[in-house]
């Protein structure tokens, strides 16, 4: 599939350079935003759930996740609003900048970043905390489809073509790497070459870099006791239940409580100083546990037509820099749904990755309602 291809230009713009499509704008796609919303609101739902007894513990206060995850959703959903009426044309102007600014971000970070975890991925401002790989996702959509709508067909010559994006690529995926954060790395790294491809590239060359990354992969894994840890936890968790297991363990039996219809919302044990990241990483397992899989598939089918939407507003996008940006978008909530839901049902190893709209976390709801923002004034200019 080649987004590119039968796009042609518009009088007065030269091809794939046009910052606004033709025509008037048409509605906006109501799908994709009543499954936004409701992603939304159950995620706020869910994230109180998960984490009341945390919060209790951490902070005295059982609304203390809750009401922080209100007020970035309060922040978001403007933000969403405002940028679904911004024509998406205009981001091709701040391509460059966003770029620019990813990387004085994940420089940043690495320089005064607060460690969480054993990772060094926020930047603390006293009153919030900012996590720079969350805004790199989105900021290389952005980039990349302006860069790909310039190339053209020069995407097909590797030099000209995938080499520049390769550097770009290795800069900020070699940034993210040293905070570390593998998971995200592989996610960015997923939605690039998939972008490469729609936009034209040779299959050929796209499988011969994933191919030359395969050893480094390997040696990031090999070389980094907890990523070793993760791997041998995925392979058989109840070779050490109490320790590498534990995680993987306590999210299947959450999963494998809730039956068909769950607990009921609220009533996870699992929960309660049981399960790890049980409001972030974990936070699908719990929706298993009080909703059951009744729930959980139905919030499967929810993401399956969202991200249905997207890549139907990338196929039918008026221009080349519309096409890649919407695909781009969705491929990386695609991408973070799939990995996350893997590594919950002990079918990936764990990584770190969040849920898209429910997990709890600021800088990925904000940063995610804005790219959903972008993503429906494209579809504004899409045939109904």
């Amino acid at each position: 599939m080649n987004l590119a291809a039968g796009r042609g230009h518009r009088p007065g713009s030269r091809w794939g350079l046009a910052t606004a499509p033709a025509g008037r704008a048409r509605e906006m796609d109501r799908t994709i935003f009543a499954v936004t919303v409701i992603l939304l609101a159950l995620g706020i739902a869910m994230v109180f759930s998960a984490s009341f007894a945390k919060a209790i513990d951490d902070a005295g206060d059982p609304f203390y996740f809750l009401k922080r995850q209100l007020l970035w959703a309060l922040i978001g959903v403007p933000v969403m609003w405002a940028f679904s009426h911004i024509e998406y044309g205009y981001w091709r102007q701040l391509a460059r900048p966003a770029l620019y600014s990813t990387v004085l971000f994940l420089v940043a970070v690495l320089l005064v970043g607060a460690a969480r975890g054993g990772a060094e991925r926020w930047i603390d401002f006293g009153f919030f905390s900012f996590q720079p790989s969350e805004w790199a996702k989105f900021a290389l959509c952005i980039f990349f489809a302006d860069y790909f709508a310039r190339t053209g067909s020069r995407v097909q010559d590797f030099w000209r073509g995938l080499g520049p994006w390769l550097l770009v690529v290795g800069l900020v995926a070699g940034l993210i790497m040293l905070q570390p954060d593998l998971g995200t790395t592989l996610a960015i790294g997923g939605m690039a070459v998939l972008m490469a491809f729609l936009a034209g590239a040779r299959l050929g060359h796209l499988v011969g870099l994933a191919a030359a990354a395969v050893p480094l992969l390997i040696v990031a894994v090999t070389q980094s006791e907890y990523r070793w840890k993760r791997i041998t936890a995925f392979i058989d968790p109840w070779a050490d239940p109490q320790g590498t297991g534990y995680h993987l363990i306590q999210g299947l039996l959450a999963l494998g409580s809730g039956g068909w219809f769950g607990l009921g919302f609220g009533l996870s044990r699992q929960k309660i100083w049981y399960l790890p990241e049980q409001h972030t990483d974990f936070i699908f397992a719990v929706l298993g546990e009080e909703l059951g899989l009744l729930g959980t598939l139905t919030v499967l089918a929810l993401y399956a037509v969202l991200i249905w939407r997207g890549f139907r507003t990338a196929a039918t996008a008026p221009d080349t820099f519309g096409a890649l940006l919407a695909a781009g978008i969705t491929s990386i909530i695609a991408i973070q749904v799939v990995v996350n839901v893997g590594v919950v049902t002990a079918t990936l190893p764990i990584t770190g990755i969040t849920l898209p709209l429910l997990s709890y976390g600021g800088s990925s709801l904000v940063v995610t309602l804005a790219a959903i923002g972008i993503l429906i004034n494209i579809s504004r200019h899409c045939p109904p």
